[in-house]
């Protein structure tokens, strides 16, 4: 089966880009957001030591507090108003989906509410938002006292800390949903990536400075590279596998003629979940692990200690990276693909699957088969996330970008594309339905 790049090479031309106006003003729209997002990375914080906050920052990057500063776009590092990043709005969503499962009421908001449930849900979440970005800023805010980088610690600089970054982060809430509605792609993944491939030129020039220098031998600077390809390969082929169950339609008559009789496919993939539990279990070690790096010197011991325990490589951090990726892969995948709704419409449809009776053992058959599908996912996650962790705590070699890296900017780009293929096929259409009723009108002439 082609890939969405691989159709819209096929099918688009420049003229039909050139066309579709609505696409190009959606493009340029999401560009211009993601613009300001990255101009937002660049504006400071008021009443921070620039000195001493660069001092800090190069200790805080050998350990997780440099995965935070990727995902947000180095804001962090330079303490910029958008320092949060977009990481409270993910951590409320994954509560929020918790909440739906757990309790009936918003359950049966979110099955029976239609639109209105749904925007009610999306209510929640940004409150859910608002909270976390409120406790988070203002532990950042003592971090920052802390550690000496406040230029006038006390109330004013705390309360112009929290109202700034979280300021910042509804901003980047509000960029994201203008992009998913009015641009191209989703916005939260578009902005994490953007973050991602802004730092790729510093942090390649910074590999081959290695190379030029000597600290890197020119055969693994070449194997790292090979390597780097190798998971991208990895990465492309396993997010386009699919396991394809066969679904036949009886045939039936109606009057003198013949209905049905035909065959498809349910397509399930074997990483149903994509690059969501990543992100979310990213999110849930980052947040509390920064804080903890902030607040680590001169305060209690625990702190310290926890600190050490979830740096980069570590065993506890590997641990819990693993699981909650594994538990999200899960999660996420239970939330995408209900197997008793996809068998009640395949009975209502009149469909089944060969050799398995339509209703509860056709559920059964697809829960079996998306079980052993989501183990496979998983664990292809947590190859993903792992092995450059490894590569980098145990073998002290430099790499680019971790699993979780490189996983969104695969994964973002082939939705990206998927979605322009879309619209530009959209646009097709509706040009050959115009000329078809034009065409129509000139013969009744």
């Amino acid at each position: 089966m082609a890939s969405a790049a691989e159709q819209l090479a096929a099918n688009m031309s420049w003229s039909a880009f050139g066309k579709a106006k609505e696409l190009k003003a959606r493009i340029l729209y999401a560009l211009g957001l993601l613009i300001l997002y990255r101009l937002g990375t660049h504006i400071p914080m008021p009443g921070i030591d620039p000195v001493k906050l660069a001092e800090f920052i190069e200790q805080l990057q050998g350990g997780i507090g440099g995965l935070a500063i990727v995902f947000t776009g180095g804001a962090l590092s330079r303490m910029a108003i958008f320092s949060l990043g977009i990481m409270p709005y993910i951590s409320s969503s994954i509560i929020m989906q918790l909440l739906v499962t757990m309790v009936p009421s918003l359950e049966q908001l979110k099955k029976e509410g239609g639109e209105q449930g749904r925007r009610k849900i999306n209510q929640y979440t940004r409150y859910g938002t608002l909270l976390l970005a409120t406790v988070q800023s203002y532990g950042v805010a003592v971090g920052l006292e802390g550690q000496g980088l406040a230029l006038e610690p006390g109330m004013f600089f705390r309360a112009s800390a929290v109202i700034t970054l979280v300021g910042g982060t509804m901003l980047l809430m509000w960029l994201g949903e203008q992009i998913t509605q009015r641009g191209i792609g989703n916005g939260i993944s578009l902005i994490i990536y953007a973050g991602i491939v802004a730092e790729f030129p510093a942090q390649l020039a910074q590999f081959f400075e290695l190379g030029r220098t000597g600290q890197l031998s020119p055969g693994l600077l070449i194997a790292l590279l090979v390597g780097g390809i190798a998971v991208i390969a990895t990465i492309v082929f396993v997010e386009r596998a699919q396991r394809r169950i066969l679904v036949q339609y009886p045939r039936r008559q109606v009057g003198n003629k013949m209905y049905g009789g035909d065959s498809s496919h349910l397509p399930l993939k074997i990483n149903t979940s994509g690059v969501i539990p990543m992100i979310f279990a990213s999110s849930l070690l980052l947040m509390p692990a920064t804080v903890a790096s902030f607040s680590a010197a001169g305060g209690p011991e625990w702190v310290t200690t926890v600190t050490a325990l979830l740096g980069r490589g570590q065993p506890l951090f590997l641990a819990l990276y693993s699981g909650l990726i594994v538990f999200f892969a899960f999660f996420y995948t239970a939330i995408m693909f209900d197997p008793q709704d996809v068998a009640n419409n395949l009975k209502k449809q009149g469909g089944f699957v060969p050799g398995i009776r339509p209703g509860a053992r056709t559920a059964e058959y697809l829960d079996y088969v998306l079980t052993r599908l989501t183990v496979v996912g998983s664990l292809y996650l947590v190859g993903i996330a792992l092995i450059p962790e490894l590569l980098t705590s145990r073998l002290s070699v430099p790499i680019l970008f971790g699993g979780t890296s490189l996983l969104i900017i695969v994964s973002v780009t082939m939705d990206t594309v998927s979605q322009v293929q879309s619209h530009l096929l959209a646009h097709q259409y509706a040009n050959l339905i115009e000329k078809s009723k034009l065409r129509g009108k000139g013969k009744r002439k």
